[in-house]
């Protein structure tokens, strides 16, 4: 039960993240480059915070940690572009769409293969994803923004496998927060800063306590959870996000959204209620 409940809190919190990205970015209130810049500062400095706190050294200089670093890169970059033109849980369903995805192909590659069952609530997820990313005059999505949104799902995927081996979470992820802010800063830079008080204090709740607390707790679940089912259960968050960002931000969400995510809690209930 207190995996669930864990588990439970970290979805809300990544799709928390989509919200307020979404009404930061595109609301005008912060350019994405001041906000992805922000929010790594706010995580890393929260996290390092907390590791000083209890005593804990943080793995900066460690081979280890460039692909944690070097990926949360790649998915801050994504999913704050992404953001310009994507809603909040269209842009969720795309995210953990291909991180789904790129997880399931490393377990195949790796010798771990999911199960018949995850595999057919995977392929009915994908389904979903499909309806929403298929080019043509119905689509809902906009291009460059859903290519972003990719970049950011793969990153995330990565940046999910390299954290089910982490001794000690909270120093993993705050070595990865530090290490992706100079580097982070370097792509961005000449993007658009500007912004108002409200986009910084979106950005610094964000960095500090959706993303770095909650991806935190997202590397202690991942400890003691399959990663096939890891996958399905992060597809759970573009349906919270779907209905957050239709009361909070007014958010239009059409037919085919509201398919597609049917189709991925149908994918997700499939495939975590095997008996194994």
């Amino acid at each position: 039960m207190r995996l669930i409940l864990l588990t439970v809190l970290t979805m809300c919190a990544f799709a928390a993240n989509s919200v307020l990205t979404r009404a930061a970015v595109e609301g005008g209130h912060l350019g994405p480059g001041a906000f992805s810049i922000l929010r790594v500062a706010a995580g890393a400095a929260m996290l390092g915070g907390i590791a000083a706190w209890r005593g804990i050294s943080v793995p900066l200089l460690r081979r280890a940690r460039l692909p944690g670093a070097i990926s949360l890169t790649a998915y801050m970059v994504g999913f704050s572009l992404a953001y310009l033109t994507l809603d909040a849980g269209l842009g969720a369903l795309i995210l953990f769409g291909v991180t789904q995805i790129t997880m399931f192909t490393h377990g195949a590659v790796t010798g771990q293969p999911p199960t018949t069952r995850q595999l057919c609530g995977a392929g009915i997820a994908f389904a979903g994803l499909l309806l929403v990313l298929w080019p043509g005059a119905g689509s809902v999505a906009d291009p460059l923004g859903a290519a972003l949104m990719v970049l950011a799902g793969v990153g995330w995927a990565v940046y999910t496998i390299a954290g089910r081996g982490a001794a000690d979470p909270l120093a993993a992820t705050g070595a990865n927060f530090i290490l992706c802010l100079p580097l982070l800063t370097v792509l961005l830079i000449g993007s658009d800063l500007s912004g108002d008080w409200w986009g910084v204090v979106l950005a610094l709740f964000c960095g500090a306590v959706t993303s770095g607390l909650g991806y935190a707790l997202w590397y202690n679940v991942l400890r003691q959870m399959q990663g096939a089912t890891a996958a399905i259960v992060q597809l759970s968050v573009p349906v919270i996000a779907i209905l957050a960002g239709a009361v909070l931000l007014g958010e239009t969400v059409p037919l085919v959204v509201m398919l597609a995510a049917g189709l991925v809690v149908g994918g997700i209930g499939w495939a975590v209620t095997a008996k194994r």
